[in-house]
C-alpha cells in the first residue's frame, strides 16, 4: 500500500521545542541552590538536563522520519521487555530506591525507570490490539477487558515500587484509548467507579498516602509535616504575581520547596514568571494536546489514531495531574511535568513519543493541513 506523506506538523514540532526551551531554563534556575548544597556546582542538574534534552530530541527525530506502521510488529516485544524491566526493578540488590521507592536501574546519579518505558510500550501495545478489536469493543469480556487487564498488571508492578503517580497516569492513559477505540460509556464508567474505590483502598492501606489527601484537605493541618510541601508551592505561585519575581528571583528554592527542579517546579515557574508566564506554559500544553489529537482524528489508520490518542492523552493526563497537585487541586502523586520537570528517561521517552506523532503527521490526509 502507499501511503501519502506529506511535512511534518510543524505547530507540534514548534510547541514541544518551545516547552523544551522552558523547561531547560526553569530546571537551572529552580535548582542552581539545591545543585550548589549537594554538589558544589550550580550547573549540576542543568548539565545532565541538557544531556537528556539532546538525547530525547535525538529520538524524537529518528522516530519522525522512521514510518509508525513498522512500530506495530515490534509493540508485543516492547511491551514483554518493559514488563520484564518492571519486575527486575524490584529485585533487592538490583533496582535502585530513591525517596521511598525501587523504581530506578542505573548506576550512581544516573539512571533510568522501566515505569517510563512500560508507558509508552503501553499505548503502543494497545494501539496495535484496539486497532483490530472493532465491534468487540462494545462486549465487556471480549473487548474491553483485555486491555484492561493488561494495564492493571502494568499497574500492579509499578505498585510495588511504590509509585502511585505513574500508575495513574497509566489507567488515564488507558481509558483515553479504550474512549477512542470506541468502548462503551457504560463499562467506562464502571471503570471510573472501579477506580475510585481502587484508588481510596490503595491509600488507606498506606498512612503515608492517608497523609497526602488530608494534607490535600487542610495543608495547615499539619504545616510542618505532610502540608509542607503544598503549603510552600502555594506559597511560590501566589508570590508571582502577574509578571513574576523575575527570572532566577524565586525564594522558594532556597531550600524551602523541596526538590524545586522535578514535581513542583512549575510553582517555581509560577513564582519567577508570574501568571503570564505560568498561563503561557499551559496554553502552550492546550496547543499540543489540540493538535495531537487532530493527528488522531486525521491519521490514515486504526492504529496510528489510536497511537497518536495514546500519546496524546498521556501528555495531557500527566500535565494535568503534576498542575493540579502543585496548585492544591488534587492530592500530591508524585508526577513530573512534561518537557519541564528535570528526569532523564521520562524527558528522552516523552520526546520519543512526540516524535512518533510527528511521523503520524506526515502520513495525514489533505484534510488535516
Amino acid at each position: 500500500m502507499v501511503r501519502g506523506r506529506h511535512a511534518m506538523d510543524l505547530v507540534i514540532l514548534a510547541v514541544t521545542l518551545l516547552l523544551l526551551t522552558f523547561g531547560v531554563v526553569m530546571v537551572h534556575s529552580a535548582s542552581s541552590v539545591l545543585s550548589m548544597q549537594k554538589f558544589h556546582d550550580p550547573y549540576y542538574y542543568l548539565k545532565r538536563q541538557l544531556l537528556w534534552a539532546g538525547l530525547g530530541v535525538a529520538a524524537m527525530w529518528a522516530m519522525s522520519n522512521y514510518d509508525y506502521h513498522n512500530l506495530r510488529r515490534w509493540a508485543p516485544r516492547l511491551a514483554v521487555f518493559s514488563f520484564a524491566l518492571l519486575v527486575v526493578v524490584l529485585i533487592p540488590g538490583v533496582g535502585v530506591n530513591r525517596n521511598g521507592s525501587q523504581a530506578w536501574l542505573g548506576i550512581g546519579s544516573f539512571g533510568v525507570q522501566p515505569s517510563e518505558l512500560a508507558k509508552l510500550a503501553l499505548v503502543l501495545f494497545l494501539a496495535h490490539y484496539l486497532a483490530d478489536a472493532g465491534e468487540r469493543m462494545h462486549s465487556f469480556a471480549r473487548g474491553f477487558l483485555p486491555p484492561l487487564l493488561l494495564a492493571l498488571g502494568a499497574v500492579g508492578l509499578i505498585m510495588l515500587e511504590p509509585d502511585l503517580g505513574q500508575s495513574v497516569v497509566i489507567m488515564g492513559t488507558t481509558v483515553v484509548m479504550l474512549f477512542a477505540a470506541g468502548a462503551r460509556l457504560g463499562h467506562l464508567s464502571a471503570l471510573g467507579g472501579l477506580g475510585l474505590a481502587g484508588f481510596a483502598a490503595l491509600v488507606a492501606e498506606d498512612p503515608e498516602r492517608i497523609s497526602r489527601i488530608t494534607s490535600f484537605l487542610d495543608p495547615w493541618s499539619d504545616p510542618r509535616g505532610s502540608g509542607y510541601q503544598i503549603i510552600q508551592s502555594l506559597y511560590a505561585i501566589g508570590s508571582g504575581g502577574m509578571l513574576g519575581l523575575g527570572l532566577g528571583n524565586s525564594r522558594q528554592k532556597y531550600l524551602y520547596l523541596p526538590e524545586p527542579q522535578t514535581d513542583f517546579i512549575y510553582s517555581i515557574l509560577s513564582e519567577e514568571l508570574g501568571f503570564l508566564g505560568a498561563a503561557t506554559v499551559l496554553a502552550l500544553f492546550a496547543v499540543l494536546v489540540w493538535r495531537g489529537f487532530r493527528t488522531a482524528i486525521f491519521a490514515p489508520d486504526e492504529f496510528g489514531a489510536l497511537l497518536a490518542a495514546g500519546i496524546t492523552g498521556m501528555i495531557a493526563v500527566q500535565m494535568v495531574i503534576n498542575v493540579g497537585v502543585v496548585t492544591g487541586s488534587i492530592p500530591a502523586t508524585g508526577v513530573t511535568l512534561p518537557f519541564i520537570s528535570y528526569g532523564g528517561s521520562s524527558l528522552t521517552l516523552m520526546l520519543t513519543g512526540v516524535g512518533i506523532l510527528l511521523n503520524i503527521s506526515k502520513q495525514t490526509g489533505a484534510a488535516a493541513r
